[in-house]
């Protein structure tokens, strides 16, 4: 979804939706890997049945990561991409299904923005490669040292886009890689894998969520089916929600901002391309052996609980007093259509709704009042109540020049913040105001020679005052001559006067031109000015604009709950009218048109691709995008202006790229469509998902005898053979079979020579026309326990909640019983005091007792004589620095008894702990001289010294 911070907003508003994954890892014994055995229980304390995973976002970051080096060649990308897959299964551990699913032909509506994305890209590579050319020559004119370039063919990313070569190569590399761990990894052996490709038409999301809709459609449904979703797209948890399922689960990567990375010219760590002086490179160890690595981390994965958001969300929208019954799943449905407001994919965002600024709750207490003035919800089963919507709409648009206003309020506040914070950062940089001279000049720490003598050491301070009244003289006169501006250094008066003031030493940076100014009167005006080029008293057009937002309100919450509604549906517009604009909507919305068709892979690489990446369509279609005598050349600008549209990167900004034309388009292709060779028109086709499974799976036998009768007529699948799954079967027309080997399409990787997987082709079930997918909670299904704290609980409940930290409610907490406290006392420095810590003893009821020794009988683990370097001491007690409020009022002779719960009585249980472990280790009392005979006389000493200071001394 195009919000960049709503999950960063969401959570840190619905902080326990997030749990860290715990990750086993493979061991190496003799050089030898051992892998993770997937078959043992998931390490989460949860069992899934279904993983998911929308694979664009695993081949992006596998194929050029931003945090280590990139793949030399495709192959070595192949292999990045099979490793991510194997720690995601072993993370989850899917015990039904695997879906892996590519983004194919996109619907109309999106192709819009992928164009955009594309000709960004194209442009961003050309101004980085003339940016190093720049900078690599002046840094080499001052005399700086760089590398020498690489002669390397960039990587265009371009690529991983539906029709191209190396979309249908990953198609065939994913197949390899499903035959080889069916066949030789136990954890995969009872899993249904399902491959998606990119010759399948929809994105890789919705063609997961199409096939959960409708599964549970079907009779054969476990509604308690535990789904989880790998993906980084913030609107994975709008599907989620708008599943209904009860158990859904998302994993991601976790998000680290401000990641170090490389200097683009000169290879180094620590600054970007712009500062780059050229310098020396440091040695990377001692002979320098990591010259050539960079230092990395492994990513890790997060767990997003759609199950605690659903509980926040119970919270937030239960509404009191309604005249109807209220229904969550109803308001849930409405809370997803309202984050449309603040953007997605398919519709820019409203103007006056950002959700940093706070756009979702406002949004949601406006709803709170409509469903009570109208009596009703906004949604159902994804067709919107537009009447309703309006009045929402209308809410929104009364408080719009409020909103604009304290905008730019809170944007002037935060300039002039951090405008004060570079000036604080520029003083520490110059250091103290003033330093000392002469005798009492700082010595630098470690100097071998001790500093000399002090001499005339009242002559030397005389000194030191007369130089800093001198300075402090100067500084006055050059603040007068500066009109009272005490910013301006003195030191620099001399010699700067005359000379203009570098950019890079401005306190502030350049803003960008906003000739909208949303904050003054007259802002729609102008807004409709700049951006339509229209005067706002032409009501026609403001309608048209606002019929096609309403028009794309409708058709994306019909995509996240029905399906495609339309592939050739899209906004029109690259900027979104005002909430005041929408009035008289309830008729300006019917229907879609019906049977659309999506594009082929090859006319979309036409739609979304710039002239650069060309060389990904063959060479006649290439021509249409840089001939001049081409019909549809203006598709194709070679440059094109970003509007910021009020935000600070060009990346926040709007490419102002003209629309496709589909008409035209197609008439253009229609002349080259002969040219095609076999193998690109097999690229342009539309293909099928294919079904995995090996030959332990019950479907095994049912498929296998497909293939030996070969019955080319769909057939359904047995759902008690398949956990319920229900859809038709088709034989594959390059299928993967049983004891056939499989050619490895990768030279670094073996071919499978005992291949026990068998591959058919897989449709889902399929719906009449005009079919409605109900979005309700299943009968049958169970809720999962509770997670929040209860809004009671301090009423009802004497102990204190303890929240839940992972998937099981009843994890054990871990504790340190005494052993561990001792080897904690003894790798701790006890020489140095005042730790967060230092003074803290253990709790209470680790000093119960409770210690059991793992060793019985007569066996002794320690000789008498490691006792001493193995066990260390119990941890010493130190008097607290802070004061006492009963406990000083006693008398030293008493302190170490009569105290209820000072520091001897935890020392006194820790001691007769320590006892009983010993005698039962042992069977007997330690010898004289031991470590408990050492104990005792540091205890008495300890108590001696406090006690010679007296009664008065322990008041501090």
């Amino acid at each position: 979804m195009g919000v960049p911070a709503f999950f960063r907003w969401l959570s840190r508003k619905y902080a326990s939706i997030i749990v860290h994954c715990v990750e086993e890892k493979g061991k190496e014994c003799n050089g030898v890997r051992i892998p993770v055995d997937t078959t043992k229980p998931n390490p989460n304390e949860v069992e899934f049945d279904n993983l998911y995973l929308d694979m664009n976002g695993i081949i992006h970051p596998c194929t050029h990561p931003e945090d280590k080096p990139a793949p030399k060649n495709e192959d070595e990308m192949m292999v990045a991409i099979f490793e991510y897959i194997d720690r995601l299964f072993n993370i989850v551990r899917p015990r039904r299904v695997l879906y892996m699913a590519i983004d194919g032909v996109a619907p109309r509506a999106k192709m819009n923005q992928q164009r955009s994305r594309r000709f960004r890209a194209s442009k961003e590579g050309v101004e980085l490669t003339e940016e190093k050319a720049r900078i690599r020559e002046e840094v080499i004119q001052r005399g700086g040292y760089l590398p020498p370039e690489e002669i390397k063919e960039r990587f265009d990313s371009n690529c991983i886009t539906p029709g191209t070569e190396f979309m249908d190569n990953l198609a065939q590399c994913l197949r390899y890689y499903v035959a080889d761990r069916l066949s030789n990894d136990p954890g995969w052996k009872n899993v249904t894998v399902l491959l998606s490709d990119a010759s399948v038409p929809g994105e890789g999301e919705h063609k997961i969520m199409d096939y959960i809709r409708r599964q549970r459609a079907q009779p054969n449904h476990d509604p308690n089916t535990h789904h989880c979703l790998c993906g980084a797209d913030a609107d994975l948890i709008m599907l989620g929600l708008a599943t209904h399922e009860p158990n859904f689960t998302i994993i991601r990567e976790e998000f680290k901002p401000n990641k170090p990375r490389p200097c683009a010219l000169c290879g180094q760590m620590g600054h970007e391309i712009k500062d780059c002086q050229g310098a020396a490179r440091e040695k990377q160890g001692e002979h320098d052996e990591f010259a050539d690595t960079m230092p990395v981390s492994e990513q890790e994965f997060i767990f997003i609980r759609l199950c605690v958001l659903r509980e926040y969300l119970a919270r937030e929208l239960t509404m009191a007093s309604l005249p109807f019954p209220f229904d969550f799943e109803r308001s849930v449905d409405d809370w997803v259509f309202m984050c449309f407001f603040v953007g997605n994919d398919f519709l820019p965002h409203l103007p006056s709704l950002e959700i940093r600024e706070g756009a979702i709750d406002r949004l949601v207490n406006i709803y709170k009042d409509v469903v009570h003035k109208t009596g009703g919800y906004l949604t159902e089963n994804g067709y919107v109540n537009l009447e309703r919507v309006e009045l929402i709409m209308q809410a929104v648009g009364v408080a719009e020049d409020n909103i604009f206003k304290k905008r730019k309020e809170d944007d002037e506040g935060f300039k002039r913040r951090m405008k004060e914070k570079r000036k604080r950062m520029k003083a520490e940089q110059r250091g103290p105001a003033y330093m000392t001279t002469g005798q009492f000049a700082p010595q630098a720490l470690g100097r071998r020679d001790r500093p000399e003598a002090v001499q005339n050491a009242r002559h030397q301070a005389y000194d030191m005052r007369m130089q800093h009244n001198k300075d402090a003289a100067q500084f006055l006169k050059a603040t007068m001559k500066n009109g009272g501006n005490s910013s301006a250094e003195a030191s620099g008066s001399a010699d700067n006067r005359g000379m203009k003031r570098k950019a890079e030493d401005s306190d502030s940076e350049p803003e960008p031109e906003d000739n909208v100014r949303l904050w003054e009167d007259g802002w729609k005006q102008r807004y409709y000015k700049t951006k339509f080029d229209v005067d706002v008293e032409d009501e026609d057009f403001r309608k048209k604009v606002v019929k096609s937002y309403v028009e794309g309100l409708c058709w994306v919450l019909r995509y996240y709950y029905q399906g495609c509604a339309s592939w050739k549906w899209y906004f029109p517009f690259h900027y979104a009218p005002f909430a005041s604009d929408f009035k008289d909507i309830k008729g300006m919305f019917t229907d879609f048109e019906k049977d659309t068709k999506p594009f082929k892979p090859l006319e979309q690489l036409m739609g979304v691709f710039p002239a650069a990446s060309g060389n990904f369509l063959p060479p006649t279609w290439r021509s249409l995008m840089s001939s001049p005598d081409s019909p549809i050349i203006d598709f194709y600008p070679d440059d094109f202006a970003i509007d910021l549209n009020g935000k600070k990167y060009a990346w926040q900004g709007v490419a102002l790229l003209p629309f496709v034309d589909e008409r035209r388009l197609r008439a253009a292709l229609a002349d080259v469509y002969s040219d095609l060779t076999p193998e690109e028109v097999r690229r342009n086709s539309l293909g099928s998902d294919v079904m995995f499974l090996g030959k332990s799976h019950p479907l095994f036998d049912f498929i296998h005898e497909l293939y030996r009768t070969e019955s080319h007529e769909d057939t359904e699948i047995p759902a008690e053979l398949c956990h319920g799954i229900l859809g038709t079967l088709n034989l594959d027309d390059n299928p993967i079979l049983p004891d056939k080997p499989v050619t490895s399409p990768i030279p670094m990787l073996r071919d499978i020579s005992q291949n026990i997987a068998i591959g058919v082709k897989f449709k889902d079930p399929h719906f009449a026309d005009g079919f409605v997918f109900k979005a309700v909670l299943l009968s049958g299904a169970k809720m999962p326990n509770k997670v929040l704290k209860p809004g009671d609980w301090e009423k009802g409940n004497r102990e204190p909640w303890r929240p839940q930290l992972g998937f099981n409610q009843h994890r054990q907490q871990a504790h340190l019983d005494q052993s561990g406290f001792r080897a904690l006392g003894h790798s701790l420095n006890r020489n140095q005091h005042g730790g967060q810590y230092s003074n803290a003893p253990p709790p209470s009821n680790y000093q119960q007792g409770n210690y059991r020794s793992s060793h019985r009988g007569g066996h002794q683990p320690f000789q008498h004589s490691r006792q001493n370097s193995l066990l260390g001491a119990p941890p010493s007690y130190h008097q607290p620095q802070y004061p006492r409020q009963q406990q000083q009022q006693q008398p030293a002779q008493q302190y170490g008894t009569s105290r209820g719960h000072g520091w001897d009585r935890a020392a006194q249980s820790q001691q007769s702990a320590y006892q009983q472990n010993m005698s039962r280790g042992q069977g007997g009392a330690p010898a004289a001289g031991t470590y408990q005979q050492r104990y005792h006389d540091r205890q008495d000493d300890w108590r001696g010294r406090r006690d010679t200071r007296g009664p008065q001394h322990q008041q501090n």
